[in-house]
This record gives C-alpha cells, structure tokens and sequence, in this order.
C-alpha cells in the first residue's frame, strides 16, 4: 500500500517496530556486516579492561534499527534525511522499540514530505535514539501547510 501525502497528519505515528533482545549474535553479525570490529561490542575481556560490565550494541546499529522503522513504512528511495543522536547505551537483553511521528508537513526541492521525529527506547523506557527523517511522499494535490 503507498503511503500519500493527503492521508497523512501532522501527529501521525508510523506503526511501532519492536526488535528481539540484543544478544552477542545479533553484535557479532552486525560487526561483520558494518565492519565495525571495536572490540567492546564483541570481546567481554575487551569491555571489561575498558572498565564496562559487559559488551553492548554499537550505536549505529541503533541508527540501522530506526532506519528498518521508516523503510518498514516506505520504499528506502523516498528518504531524504536521516539522523540519529545517540543517547544511551544499548545492553544486552535490551528490547528495543523504535517509534516515529510525522511533526511537519512540507515542500522539499518541489517534492510533498513529511518531517518524522523518531525515538528507539528499551523495555524500561529509557531512551537510546532520538533523530529526525524527511520522506517524500507521493501527492494528489498540491502541498498543504
């Protein structure tokens, strides 16, 4: 189903994405595919001679997690924008959620989009993500403001 522009209000929220509890595969299979080998995120010795408890998720695999959120909505060739902030440490067993809410509607280079706040928290609430996306959007009508 396409997404339109006219069906979508500021306020919308894209359906949630709700990921499985990080593990050391799900680390190891991301390090391989990003080639991003810190060790902190693979080698428990590693990330306890760096004075952490335990390994944990590299922020970008967070990124991608948010990222699966917009695409899960739309065809990747409609993003614009993409940015995340990296807030919080993501540990195993973390189930993560990622969410997102359309907060403008505009005109992009001639293109109807939508500006999406997005957000990925774990099982406690706390927060791991916080970036923003623009999308375009296909249109029937003339861009709304």
């Amino acid at each position: 189903m396409t997404v339109m522009f006219e069906d979508i209000e500021v306020g919308y929220e894209l359906p949630p994405l709700t990921l499985p509890p990080v593990d050391r595969t799900t680390l190891a299979l991301f390090a391989g595919a990003s080639g991003d080998h810190n060790a902190i995120h693979i080698d428990l010795d590693a990330a306890r001679r760096a004075g952490l408890p335990d390994v944990f998720a590299h922020g970008m695999l967070g990124m991608a997690w948010a990222g699966r959120l917009l695409t899960s909505w739309v065809p990747q060739a409609q993003l614009r924008e993409f940015d995340a902030r990296f807030i919080g440490v993501t540990h195993l067993g973390n189930i993560i959620t990622c969410r997102g809410r359309v907060t403008e509607k505009l005109e992009l280079e001639g293109e109807c989009a939508v500006r999406i706040a997005l957000d990925s928290a774990n099982q406690y609430g706390e927060l791991k993500i916080s970036g923003n996306a623009i999308v375009a959007l296909p249109a029937n009508n003339t861009v709304e403001s």
